[in-house]
């Protein structure tokens, strides 16, 4: 039987991109085109079998274009239609293959996104066949683009074998004492809500003096502009693979994000078995946030600091709790059904 040959052209790989990628080359050859990597998001990949990785800087526009032809996939997956190259070369392609846009927006019914979906009979659809979307807000976007009937959900996965075993080394220490610390990470970005949220937790430390601490992993262009306070421990970025310590000595996850399209890391700290505190403005937190945290509204410092508060109200045996409810919602889509997903598609 051939073998499905998949080709991503993409933007920004990460650790969980490359996690379902490496699910997927067990049943597919696959070809992934990538932008070079983000100083804000060094992550370290390995090799895959049955997969090719091209840095997209290191060819010219008709090189690449000739390496993803004679790659002659049948299905290609493109990052939104930003990347004009990648445009340009789906389309050149055999009108037989699908061709899968992958969106992360938000329907808000801006301008913007009105004249989009006017545009799109005309320009999007005659360029790919479907959507592939992260979530329900993604898809109703998608719908406005045109795609109803050809929309795939569940773009975005997290690394869900690597963050179980984590979870399988680490919280059974937490049952038995349950880490009284916050844990931020990702980007320090002003989106992401990083003054905000340090601000809540330095009020509440000096109108409710208590044992909680906040330690923060990632790195950016606010670095230098971190808050400083003897509670706030700032680690700097840390490949997914050497968490475990950070894992095992912090308790409940915080993103207090002011954009956030979806935010995979909530996925990731879900299946850790971490209580969730997400700002409405997060994506992932239809999926992920269900009695197991608190939402707040995004940039609101007395909003973030009555989650925190009311975290820190709860007794052990409640945020155990939350934290096993966070892992079976977290394992409830896997790289492995994020593979078949698209292999499916090849059929259809």
């Amino acid at each position: 039987m051939t073998r499905t040959k998949i080709a991503f052209l993409y933007s920004e790989v990460a650790g969980y991109f490359m996690a379902c990628v490496k699910s997927l080359a067990k049943e597919a050859d696959v070809l992934v085109v990538r932008w070079p990597t983000n100083s804000e998001a060094p992550f370290q990949f390995e090799e895959i079998p049955n997969c090719t990785v091209l840095c997209k800087s290191d060819f010219s526009k008709e090189e690449l274009q000739k390496k993803v032809v004679d790659f002659q996939a049948d299905i290609v997956v493109c990052s939104g239609w930003m990347d004009k190259d990648y445009l340009k070369i789906v389309k050149t392609l055999n009108p037989n293959i699908k061709r899968v846009i992958s969106l992360d927006n938000h329907w808000n019914g801006s301008v913007k996104q009105r004249v989009a979906s006017l545009v799109s009979p005309f320009y999007l659809k005659r360029i790919f066949t479907h959507a592939w979307v992260p979530g329900t807000k993604q898809e109703k976007f998608a719908i406005k683009l045109g795609f109803k009937g050809n929309i795939l959900k569940g773009f975005y996965c997290a690394d869900t074998a690597l963050f179980n075993a984590k979870y399988a080394a680490t919280f059974d220490s937490k049952r038995a004492n349950f880490p009284k610390r916050f844990l931020y990470v990702a980007r320090y970005v002003e989106h992401k809500g990083i003054f905000e949220m340090w601000k809540a937790f330095k009020e509440l430390q000096e109108e409710l003096p208590n044992e909680w601490e906040m330690w923060c992993l990632g790195t950016g262009s606010e670095w230098e502009n971190r808050v400083k306070h003897e509670k706030i421990r700032h680690i700097g970025f840390v490949q997914p693979s050497d968490m475990d310590q950070y894992i095992k000595e912090t308790g409940v996850y915080i993103l207090p994000s002011k954009f956030e399209p979806w935010g995979v890391t909530t996925q990731e700290f879900a299946v850790c078995g971490f209580p969730l505190l997400l700002s409405n403005e997060i994506g992932s937190a239809e999926m992920f946030l269900s009695d197991n945290g608190i939402g707040f509204k995004a940039g609101d410092v007395d909003e973030i600091k009555s989650a925190m508060r009311k975290v820190m109200s709860l007794g052990e045996e409640e945020l155990i709790q939350m934290g096993e409810r966070s892992h079976r919602i977290g394992m409830q889509y896997t790289t492995e059904d994020w593979a078949k997903t698209i292999i499916n598609l090849k059929n259809k």
